[in-house]
């Protein structure tokens, strides 16, 4: 979502360029970063790894773009498919993708540029293609509405065991996890319900292969929340790197890595090691444990920037100068 960025993108991108650890080169089986190439994709805003084809990541574009989502090979950064969706109205907000099980691939209209006004969005959801090609597959349209009233969101997961989808609002002051219907119904609205809270800004989020962890990211850091259920809790900060306008998250399939994306054209998904190295123990592969999961609020600043203070100082001007032009 571009509200508020667009003010100031030129002024962040140039500090936060300043500070940014290179994207390392890509792993030999993909999941190792890589730099989206394609010009077309220049708000890339969901990212969701290939449950059928090992190294690709698939994402789309925020708004102003159109029923499309990109196949992205891990390897080399380059589009390999770019798939049409039929079936459905014109996008307003797509801000999320995911892919749940019987390899269904879960597209996220659910965005609200108004902050939080339209009465209902939308979710999409398709066959993930088996041969990876341009086409145009038709997708189901379901209307989401919620229960206690509209909102923005950014974030969408689709639990690999169950099938069931979440929503995590976008608040400043934190958000809500919210739980949809056991299965999604083409007849009428289905009705979101908040379930537990959220403690940072969400701008994406993302379950494990296993289902027993979901990560939640902002702009400047990230939660590991055990599911336990969909009663979820707590379990440490993610290493999110710092970005110029950081809006997406995904597990790789091995659920070894966390990918991370950004805006912009020619925008980074940089790798980091998941809580507990896939094996969903919420403990890095030292065994120590990503970091303290204590403490109100969310945002813990990334490990990969070397200079502290200057980050520190760094992250608090944006997050002020974000504040005020959120409240203009």
């Amino acid at each position: 979502m571009r509200r508020p960025f667009a003010l100031f993108a030129g002024t962040a991108a140039l500090l936060v360029g300043a500070l940014a650890v290179p994207v390392p080169a890509s792993a030999a089986d993909g999941d190792g970063g890589f730099t989206i190439k394609d010009p077309r994709i220049k708000e890339s805003s969901g990212l969701a790894a290939s449950h059928l084809h090992p190294g690709v990541y698939w994402t789309h574009n925020d708004s102003d773009d159109g029923p499309y989502i990109y196949a992205v090979d891990g390897k080399t950064g380059k589009t390999v498919a770019t798939v049409t969706l039929s079936g459905v109205g014109k996008p307003r907000d797509v801000e999320a993708i995911s892919i749940g099980p019987g390899n269904e691939i879960y597209v996220g209209d659910i965005g609200d540029n108004l902050g939080g006004t339209w009465p209902y969005v939308w979710i999409y959801k398709l066959p993930e293609p088996k041969v990876l090609k341009d086409q145009t597959i038709r997708a189901t349209q379901y209307v989401v509405k919620y229960a206690d009233g509209p909102r923005d969101a950014e974030s969408l997961v689709v639990h690999p065991k169950t099938g069931r989808v979440y929503i995590v609002d976008k608040k400043e002051d934190g958000g809500h996890l919210f739980e949809g219907p056991a299965r999604l119904s083409t007849s009428g609205a289905n009705i979101f319900k908040p379930i537990a809270p959220v403690d940072l800004w969400a701008t994406d989020a993302a379950f494990s292969p296993d289902g027993t962890k979901l990560a939640v990211r902002g702009y400047f850091g990230g939660v590991s929340y055990d599911w336990n259920g969909g009663r979820i809790k707590r379990a440490g900060q993610l290493d999110v790197p710092l970005q110029r306008q950081g809006e997406s998250v995904t597990y790789s399939a091995d659920g070894a890595k966390l990918l991370y994306g950004s805006e912009g054209a020619d925008s980074p998904v940089q790798a980091k090691d998941a809580p507990g190295g896939g094996d969903g123990s919420g403990k890095s592969p030292s065994g120590k444990g990503t970091s303290s999961a204590s403490g109100a609020g969310g945002d813990g600043l990334s490990g990969t920037v070397k200079t502290g203070v200057v980050v520190v100082v760094l992250a608090a001007a944006v997050v002020f100068g974000l504040r005020r032009l959120k409240r203009r």
